[in-house]
C-alpha cells in the first residue's frame, strides 16, 4: 500500500496474512484422505501462488471475483466432484458442503454445514472422519436393533411354544428391549474415540 500525506508520497506499507501453524499439517492430512485442495481466492496471483507453494496446495485459482468463484465451483461439480468450501461463508453456499471459520461472521457460521470453532483446518479432516464413523455406527445400531427385534418379537409372541413349550415372560421381553437400547447407546458412545 502506498501512503500519502497532503497528496505527496510518504511511504510504502507491506501487509501480509500469516499462515496458521496448523495449516501445513491440515493440508497434509487432507492429502492423506485423498482430497484435492484448491485455493480459490480474490487475492493477487503472486501472493496466492507463494502461499500455495509453501503449503503444498494442488491448484491455485487467484484474482477471481465472486461470480468467477461460482463458475469455478460449478465447473468442479460438473466434473462430478463433491465440493467442500472453507472460508468466510459468503460464497460457501455454492458448494455441497459449506465450512465456516469459527472466527468469522455470525451469518457465515449460521448458514454453514460445518463450523470450525477455532478456525483450524484440521477440523475438516476430523469432521470427515467423524461423519464416516457416525454413518458406520448408524448401520451397526440398525443391525443390533433389527437382530433384537427379529429374535425377540416372535419369541415373545409365542412362536416357540407349539414346538418347545417355551414362553417368555413379558418382564424378560421388556428387559430384552431395554438391553437393545443399552446396546445401541453403548455402541454410539464409541464415537467419542474418533479423533485425528
Amino acid at each position: 500500500m502506498l501512503m500519502a500525506i497532503d497528496g505527496r508520497f510518504a511511504g510504502l506499507i507491506g501487509v501480509a496474512d500469516h499462515v496458521k501453524e496448523t495449516t501445513t499439517e491440515a493440508i497434509r492430512l487432507l492429502h492423506a484422505e485423498r482430497m484435492r485442495v484448491i485455493m480459490l481466492t480474490g487475492d493477487s496471483r503472486r501472493t496466492a501462488e507463494a502461499v500455495g507453494r509453501q503449503l503444498g496446495i494442488d491448484e491455485i485459482i487467484a484474482e477471481v471475483l465472486p461470480d468467477q468463484k461460482i463458475e469455478a465451483v460449478r465447473k468442479l461439480q460438473a466434473e462430478g466432484r463433491i465440493v467442500a468450501m472453507a472460508g468466510d461463508g459468503i460464497n460457501d453456499a455454492l458448494a455441497q458442503i459449506g465450512i465456516a471459520m469459527g472466527d468469522g461472521t455470525d451469518v457465515a457460521m449460521e448458514n454453514a454445514d460445518v463450523t470450525l470453532v477455532k478456525g483450524d483446518l484440521r477440523g475438516i479432516v476430523r469432521a470427515r472422519r467423524l461423519s464416516r464413523a457416525t454413518m458406520g455406527n448408524i448401520r451397526q445400531n440398525l443391525l443390533l436393533a433389527f437382530a433384537y427385534n427379529v429374535i425377540g418379537i416372535p419369541v415373545a409372541a409365542g412362536v416357540l411354544y407349539p414346538a418347545f413349550g417355551v414362553l417368555i415372560s413379558p418382564v424378560w421381553a421388556s428387559a430384552a428391549m431395554s438391553l437393545s437400547s443399552l446396546s445401541v447407546v453403548g455402541n454410539s458412545l464409541r464415537l467419542r474415540k474418533t479423533t485425528l
